[in-house]
């Protein structure tokens, strides 16, 4: 019959899971057989098949529906961390990104800070010439400063040697004028004075 054709066809297409290897050969051999006049009509064994093939199947569905919760779980569980760990390493890069900003502005400032620097050793290294000149110069000037009074003091300490030798001693008495051709006034009368006043 039709009916079973479409249930040999069925069990020839069937999964290994919905029906054993073994329960679809005698399936497709009942179904195949050839119906003589020695047929006795089986139902009851063909309903018993039928009945085994449904407790296969809904085993076979049981555990393939339990395998596929266990894989959603398993999947839930891994997006779950997937989820958190993407959270993390955001959070990760965030912090990087700041820290290289924060690094960059640093950069910047240093930069500005050896420019600064830079052009203050310049300074600093034209002043230090300018004044070793200045000082080579003072140098030169204290030297001829204390040249000169060097030779001032010995023409000092040969004047006062010629001036304390016995020869000048003599030549200033003899150039100085005596007591009564003196410069000096000795006395002054109150009548002189008074001439002088009026």
């Amino acid at each position: 019959s039709s009916s079973a054709q479409a249930l040999r066809r069925l069990a020839q297409s069937a999964d290994e899971d919905l029906l054993g290897d073994e329960d679809r050969q005698e399936l497709v051999a009942f179904l195949s057989a050839s119906h003589g006049s020695d047929y006795a009509p089986a139902s009851g064994a063909i309903v018993g098949i039928l009945k085994q093939m449904g407790d296969t199947m809904a085993k076979g569905l049981a555990d393939a529906t339990a395998t596929e919760e266990e894989a959603i779980k398993t999947y839930e569980g891994l997006m779950a961390a997937k989820t958190k760990e993407v959270k993390a390493l955001t959070a990760t890069v965030e912090t990087k990104t700041a820290d290289i900003g924060e690094l960059g502005v640093e950069i910047v400032q240093m930069k500005e800070d050896l420019s600064d620097t830079q052009a203050a050793l310049l300074a600093d290294t034209k002043f230090i010439e300018e004044l070793e000149t200045s000082c080579k110069t003072k140098t030169a000037e204290w030297e001829e400063r204390s040249k000169t009074r060097a030779e001032e003091l010995v023409a000092l300490s040969d004047t006062i040697k010629a001036l304390n030798d016995d020869d000048a001693l003599d030549l200033f008495k003899k150039t100085l004028p005596g007591a009564s051709s003196s410069l000096l006034q000795v006395s002054v009368s109150s009548k002189a004075m008074r001439a002088r006043a009026l």
